[in-house]
């Protein structure tokens, strides 16, 4: 049919080692529609979405692309794919993958001077989707100085410069934050609308509410499919694919609601509804793996003076000419405690946290790990086997033959016994749950699974602090899951958490909260502090949201309800619909966004 751009008929293919990535797939998508792709991490996701945009052929079955017959009984067709590839875009999970040049315009303009358009209509369509993507203002940047949220969209920018007939993106807002992620799903709404056919790979289930139909993958099968109303309705084998529903359903469930995945539905009932709806059961306790944990740290460890073992004084520090990537910022961290570092894309984030782990040295003020400062050669030598720094591409820790060769690198540079590597390996691939997965590849585990295996190599390193930026990033709701817990784990064991965070919901787990914008600490504080009903619109101004259970209760108490105080998870939005507080509590001022 004229209107299906893409067929896939019984499709399997086959990674070396025998591992099947895709399993008789069959699919077709039309013209116009915005297909989603769920799964868990190494379901298949990333290889199906390379298959349809005809960077991979299939090794049995048949795909037809934009009305080209690519590979027949797994026999590719070169020119046909060549044809193909003028109507296909995709954007990588990783824009290290993906960008080509050293000035962001030239990257955006690759694609269509491959295509061999005039010079005027390339410089059009380059001006055109940086202004789309909010990154006009770094057309001249070097792409390899942005941020990682701002080289995706660059690479977004690019694709969407070839104006590809479909257009495939693999977790395209996986790095971003809040403003950024909120963009792209605009650029995909007004892409959508205009009737370009995307197919969309995402661990975000409120991402998949917007799209037309959704598929969930299973180990390299097609599992479910359906509108997403449909797919998300089978709670139980959602959650036994290693995903969750949408906020709402899991709200709506928690409440004994009728079941939508319909936020505004939902709120509309809870804004108009009876308490009457709510008395059923009101002996909800906060589950382990849901509290906030949002303590005053004046009181850490049972002192009234915490003993910090990371300082930070009056730091700053620039990649060149265009500012300061850090401006005089100045914190302790608490020995025992966990801190978020959140902020928007570019904020200074990412380089905080090669300063913490003496990668890089200040230009002004200092940085002292345990008294020592990290200026000192001598000193940057011991402070890393103190910190250990999980980075946001693991891909990029890992090296070794296998899995369990990758996690005694460490250990062994250390000259510990073998006996003691090996209870260490066994120990950190226990925690991040790779017991299996010993004799495997690193590059032949999924993102997700890099990630972990990228932070088993840390942990085998047994450091007291533990520095990680954006663990979260890439990995599906079962392993953000088993992710918390690992680090409430290491919580409970005493090492110290620092993590770079855009999920306003880890954040809010966190005993404390550092907000950065333009380089400078902004708010600092326990997380009810800085998401307190004052900052609520200065965090919005830059770029950044509240947990989504505080929204949802001050979108209630918009709409009359009676205060619901300041529920930073589901469990605390719950117990306070069910027993309808009557005002808040006292906030303290000292985080108030400056």
């Amino acid at each position: 049919m004229a209107d299906t751009l893409v067929r896939l008929s019984h499709a399997s293919l086959f990674y070396e080692g025998g591992i099947t990535a895709l399993d008789d797939v069959s699919l077709e998508v039309r013209r116009g529609e915005r297909l989603c792709v769920l799964g868990a991490n190494g379901s298949g996701k990333s290889t199906l979405a390379s298959v349809i945009c005809g960077l991979l052929a299939p090794d049995e079955g048949e795909v037809e692309l934009v009305g080209e017959r690519v590979c027949t009984g797994g026999a590719p067709d070169l020119e046909a794919y060549r044809r193909a590839r003028r109507s296909l875009g995709l954007v990588f999970q990783n824009p290290d993958d993906q960008i080509v040049t050293s000035v962001v315009e030239d990257d955006v303009a690759f694609g269509p001077e491959n295509l061999g358009l005039p010079h005027e209509e390339i410089s059009q369509r380059v001006a055109r989707e940086l202004r789309r993507v909010a990154m006009d203002d770094y057309a001249r940047a070097d792409p390899s100085r942005l941020s990682g949220g701002q080289r995706q969209r660059v690479c977004i920018a690019g694709a969407l410069a070839m104006e590809p007939a479909v257009l495939v993106l693999d977790e395209p807002a996986s790095l971003l934050d809040v403003r950024g992620r909120a963009a792209i799903l605009r650029v995909m709404g007004r892409l959508a609308a205009a009737g370009t056919t995307l197919v969309h790979v995402t661990h975000f289930m409120e991402e998949a509410l917007e799209a037309d139909r959704v598929i969930v993958m299973d180990h390299g099968r097609v599992a479910l499919a359906g509108a997403p109303e449909e797919v998300f309705s089978q709670g139980e084998k959602i959650a036994g694919l290693g995903l969750e529903v949408p906020f709402a359903a899991r709200l709506s469930q928690r409440l004994g609601l009728p079941w939508t995945c319909n936020e505004t539905a939902l709120l509309n009932t809870l804004g108009t509804g009876s308490n009457e709806l709510l008395k059923r059961d009101r002996s909800t306790r906060p589950r382990e793996s849901d509290v906030a944990g949002a303590k005053d740290l004046s009181h850490s460890s049972g002192t009234n003076e915490p003993v910090p073992i990371v300082q930070v004084e009056h730091a700053s520090f620039s990649y060149g000419p265009r500012g300061h990537a850090l401006e005089d910022v100045t914190f302790e961290v608490a020995a025992g405690t966990s801190t978020a570092i959140v902020g928007q894309t570019g904020s200074g984030k990412s380089t905080l946290l090669r300063l913490l782990c003496g990668l890089e040295t200040p230009d002004e003020g200092r940085v002292l790990v345990s008294g020592s400062d990290l200026s000192r050669r001598r000193n940057r030598k011991e402070a890393r086997r103190a910190v250990g720094y999980v980075m946001q591409h693991p891909e990029r820790q890992l090296f070794a033959e296998t899995v369990e060769k990758d996690v005694a690198f460490g250990p062994r540079n250390l000259r510990l016994p073998a006996d003691e590597v090996g209870r260490r390996v066994s120990r950190a691939l226990e925690l991040v749950g790779l017991s299996d997965r010993r004799e495997t590849s690193p590059f032949k585990l999924s993102g997700g699974q890099r990630r972990l295996c990228a932070l088993a190599g840390i942990l085998a390193m047994e450091p007291s602090v533990l520095v990680l930026d954006e663990p979260t990033a890439g990995l599906d709701p079962r392993g953000r899951a088993m992710l918390r817990r690992v680090l409430g784990r290491l919580r409970e064991l005493g090492v110290t958490l620092v993590q770079v965070t855009h999920s306003m919901e880890d954040a809010a787990r966190a005993d404390r909260v550092i907000v950065l914008d333009e380089a400078r600490i902004v708010a600092d504080g326990t997380p009810r502090e800085v998401f307190s009903r004052e900052n609520e619109r200065r965090l919005a101004e830059r770029g950044l949201g509240v947990p989504r259970a505080l929204r949802v209760a001050r979108e209630l108490e918009r709409r009359g309800r009676p205060p619901l105080g300041d529920p930073l998870t589901t469990d605390d939005l719950v117990a306070a619909l069910k027993n309808e507080p009557k005002g808040d509590r006292p906030l303290l001022a000292r985080s108030e966004v400056r």
